[in-house]
């Protein structure tokens, strides 16, 4: 019980962040004909809730290959992409058809005592994908197999601005009528590029991006995703498939793509509600920033503080001491929120600078970043032609140590920071002297 209430506690910042966002999710025709769905709709259900503007993308290729088959007709392909002749286009319509039913069927239920109990999800579908055809390609006539001309997001943000789930097909339509057998990838693409979505999630068959050690890259940069692919030429299919379209998203307003197994029970929620997530999650720049701090971050900055001061590892501070010297510190950002901060105390006439209330939030202290902290001030104090730094701590020597600082005693430090030093708790005095 104690591990939920700190779960639902830490996945409340994303709950207020989320609410009135656009998040576009993809998932392919395997998840409905394999039962997937049905758990997925809670998730999808609780977003809703939420206040999260939905549209979902589904596609419906084992559905079209199971009709195709049943049709006794040949699928050929160019490239992974279907050659979609007239018979074709038949199986792709009325597979795309029964899918999207199904999915609605499933979004409409409200059964007492389950998780859709009280559920009020209103679903629309449309034409809201303009089409044209991709034409020949390395000599293949691809015919009614087409491409995303426009996305109608007019009429997309109008169903959502209503309260409603928007459900869209790979299925688009040309301004002279003609059909066209779209990619799931394509249509969530262009659709999330569009709307400049805040959110696009690819529910797929792997966890994630996976290195060459076996570990999965929960956080990628755009450039870090190029340069991987370009390493790994025989990447999984579905890798090779998704990421670059992830790429493509977040390099034209996307604020962020995720990558995310679709066997795992909940790893929608999980994926957005934890800070390490289960999947990957790729950005356009870095999500870790170090800047100095305003004035609007001394709320953030105290919720930091004032457990270790509480607990008697750092002196109390005000709120209206740090107002006051809010210049010295600076923080550090993952997503948008505060996980570190650091200060920085100089004393010129000594040519001495203090390394002061340098805090990381617990659940990012496994990467070191304090260290980082500690590179940014020293580097910020030979900025100031500062020679040396020191740092006055009752509970975290070694790592001082570690890092190359010298016990010292209270009479090296300056005599403006010698006159305030509290004899009563006795902190022990590190000094560091900086290299040029």
């Amino acid at each position: 019980m104690q591990d939920f209430v700190q779960w639902f506690r830490q996945a409340a910042p994303y709950i207020h962040a989320f609410r009135g966002r656009t998040f576009v999710i993809a998932l392919g025709g395997e998840v409905v004909r394999d039962g997937k769905f049905a758990t997925l709709t809670h998730d999808i259900n609780l977003l809703t809730s939420l206040g999260v503007r939905l549209i979902v993308v589904h596609g419906a290729r084992p559905q079209i290959e199971a009709r195709i088959a049943e049709r006794g007709l040949e699928g050929r392909y160019l490239n992974g992409i279907r050659v979609t002749d007239q018979p074709s286009l038949e199986c792709v319509i009325q597979a795309a058809g029964h899918v999207r039913v199904e999915i609605e069927s499933w979004l409409s239920m409200g059964l007492p005592n389950s998780p859709m109990a009280n559920a009020d999800i209103r679903v629309s579908a449309g034409n809201f994908i303009t089409a044209q055809p991709m034409g020949v390609r390395d000599g293949v006539d691809l015919q009614y197999t087409g491409e995303v001309r426009k996305v109608d997001t007019t009429a997309i943000n109008y169903r959502m601005d209503d309260g409603e789930l928007v459900l869209i097909s790979t299925i688009g339509y040309s301004p002279t009528g003609e059909i066209f057998n779209l990619t799931l990838e394509d249509v969530a693409t262009s659709t999330a590029i569009a709307l400049k979505a805040d959110k696009l999630l690819f529910l797929f068959g792997q966890d994630g991006v996976i290195n060459d050690a076996g570990e999965l890259q929960t956080e990628l940069t755009a450039l870090a995703a190029e340069q991987f692919l370009a390493e790994h030429p025989d990447a999984n299919d579905d890798v090779s498939l998704y990421l670059p379209c992830a790429i493509r998203s977040v390099r034209n307003g996307v604020q962020r793509a995720h990558l995310i197994s679709n066997n795992v029970d909940g790893s929608l929620l999980m994926e957005l509600f934890t800070h390490d997530g289960i999947g990957t999650m790729i950005s356009r720049e870095p999500l870790e920033t170090l800047r100095q701090a305003t004035i609007d971050d001394i709320g953030r900055m105290l919720a930091l503080i004032e457990p270790l001061e509480d607990q008697g590892v750092l002196v109390k501070r005000g709120r209206e001491l740090l107002e006051r010297e809010v210049h010295r510190y600076s923080v550090l950002e993952h997503d948008g929120k505060t996980i570190g901060i650091v200060a920085i105390h100089p004393f010129p006439n000594s040519k001495m600078a203090e390394l002061a209330c340098l805090v990381i939030h617990p659940d990012y202290r496994d990467e070191d970043r304090g260290a980082d902290l500690l590179r940014h001030v020293e580097q910020q104090a030979r900025g100031l032609g500062i020679e040396k730094l020191f740092a006055l701590t009752t509970r975290t020597s070694h790592w001082f140590v570690e890092r190359g600082f010298k016990q010292a005693s209270v009479d090296d430090l300056p005599m403006e920071k010698k006159e305030l030093y509290n004899y009563q708790r006795r902190s022990k005095v590190f000094i560091k002297v900086l290299q040029r």
